[in-house]
Formats: C-alpha cells, structure tokens, sequence
C-alpha cells in the first residue's frame, strides 16, 4: 500500500492540510501548515482543538498502516491538550500495540515551537 498516496487522498485530510511526512515500520511524523481559518481565536491564530486531533488521529493511522499494510478505521482516541497549538502544527506517532483485531497508537503533537501541545493514544481496527 502506498501509505502517502492514501493519506494525500484523504479528503478531509486534504482540505485540512495534514501532510504524512514519514511512515515506516510503526513510526510516522506528519505537519500541518497553520491558517486563520483553522484557529479558534479571531484575534491570534491557535489551532482549533479539532485540527490538532484530527492531525494526530492521522498520523497515527499512519504509523499504523505502515505495519499492517491496509487501512485502518479509528475505534477510540483519547487526547490531552497540553498548550495552544501556535504556528504550524507537528506530530510524532509510535505504534504500541499491532494486533489480529485492534492496534493502539501513541502520538505527540508539537507546536512551530516544539512545545508539546497534545499527548494522544489512537485505538484502530486492524482486523
């Protein structure tokens, strides 16, 4: 499987911005290019909670993927928002568990300034 074809295809993935920039043996790194339209706060642009999320919930698929070769539907995240996510956005996934059924993913997401912003824990199906 062609693990950047399938999350460049992604279209809410797409029109969101998020980049898969590395996917291989259950590590992923991914990006996110800030924009005004992607901020909660009219007067300083902060990444909405649900860019940040979702920019996590996608490269942690991606570090799955890369193991199981196949996509993998999201049963559960769970995400801890640490800080405002200013600039633009990073995130680093490592797979915990790769499952018959269901993997679990940790993923860290970093603001412009490598401040951790959020700590996730993905749970996908695999099976």
């Amino acid at each position: 499987m062609d693990i950047e074809s399938f999350f460049e295809e992604m279209p809410f993935a797409d029109l969101l911005g998020v980049e898969i920039t590395e996917a291989d043996d259950g590590h992923a790194e991914g990006r996110l290019e800030m924009r005004e339209e992607l901020s909660w706060n009219a007067d300083r642009v902060m990444a909405h909670g649900g860019v940040t999320f979702t920019l996590a919930d996608t490269v942690g698929g991606a570090a799955l993927v890369s193991l199981v070769d196949q996509p993998v539907p999201t049963i559960d995240m769970r995400i801890d928002y640490l800080s405002a996510g200013t600039g633009d956005l990073s995130a680093e996934a490592d797979v915990v568990r790769a499952g018959g059924d269901v993997g679990v993913v940790d993923v860290d997401v970093y603001a412009e300034d490598d401040t951790l912003i959020a700590n996730a824990r993905g749970v996908y199906k695999t099976g």
